[in-house]
């Protein structure tokens, strides 16, 4: 519970064993200790777990390498859920069961259909503001069925465009007072948006707001940490080294849903109001 009296509530998903196996596309591959990865995954749980969020397992699928990643399967707003297809055959069996669990929490589902395709992790929300990256992952037919399902709730879908990275969130992020952070050699674009400021560090570039003045960040980039605390932030550290060998990120290894007031009893099943980044 936080400060606030209200339970906010997380999807994650347990790495597969295969997890050495997962694609990777703009990085060189290295190899994997997955066995650390799977400790790195439970500290990550448990740093959102101590910060006010209520987690919840997306059933495991231990064939599927890059499953963990459970961020691509979905995006949430208000009290919808648009559900992937991902740019990567590999990956599209991924959606149902993740799918089926956030159906749990009241959400809406509307899926992308063919010839779309759409990953989580393009999709960066701040505030009303939609920014979709296009590139080896996310399409323009992806793109408007985001925007179709999206913008009727109040949201501007913002098309950005991405070359040079996996997904947007590899590249930027935003702070809670709606400031993009990023990576600018990952970013082909920076005009695209308002407010930016540039890390010193790649992962930098990669924050999950937890709540108040807390943002989950990589212990691989202390001068990024430090610039977040030097504005005030308190920036709260997980090693996930093995992830980001897979170009994963802090952001990929959960969804972030909403805040439910926890006087209201709201459990999964219960309407979902908008959701954080």
């Amino acid at each position: 519970m936080t400060a606030t009296g209200t339970t906010r509530f997380a999807l994650v998903r347990r790495p597969s064993p295969r997890l050495a196996d997962g694609l990777v596309t703009h990085i060189d591959r290295t190899p994997v200790d997955v066995a650390l990865a799977m400790q790195q995954w439970q500290a990550y749980v448990d740093a959102l777990e101590a910060n006010g969020w209520a987690t919840t397992e997306v059933p495991a699928a231990p064939g599927l390498p890059d499953s963990a990643f459970v961020e691509d399967t979905m995006v949430v707003f208000r009290d919808v859920a648009v559900i992937a297809r991902p740019g990567a055959d590999e990956r599209k069996p991924e959606v149902a069961p993740a799918a089926a669990t956030v159906q749990q929490f009241g959400y809406r589902l509307v899926p992308i259909v063919a010839p779309g395709t759409l990953d989580g992790g393009d999709v960066l929300k701040v505030g009303d503001t939609i920014y979709v990256g296009r590139g080896g992952r996310t399409n323009d037919a992806g793109i408007a069925q985001l925007a179709a399902a999206f913008e009727p709730l109040g949201a501007t879908v913002v098309t950005v465009p991405l070359t040079r990275v996996l997904h947007l969130k590899s590249a930027v992020t935003a702070l809670p007072d709606s400031t993009i952070i990023g990576w600018e050699p990952a970013i082909d674009d920076i005009a695209v948006f308002p407010r930016f400021l540039s890390m010193p560090e790649e992962s930098g570039a990669h924050v999950v707001l937890l709540g108040d003045d807390r943002v989950l960040i990589s212990a691989d980039c202390p001068r990024s940490a430090a610039l977040l605390a030097s504005v005030g932030l308190q920036p709260v550290v997980v090693d996930i080294s093995e992830f980001v060998k897979l170009e994963g990120c802090v952001t990929c290894l959960s969804v972030r849903l909403r805040d439910a007031p926890v006087t209201s009893g709201a459990r999964p099943g219960d309407p979902a109001p908008s959701a954080p980044n």
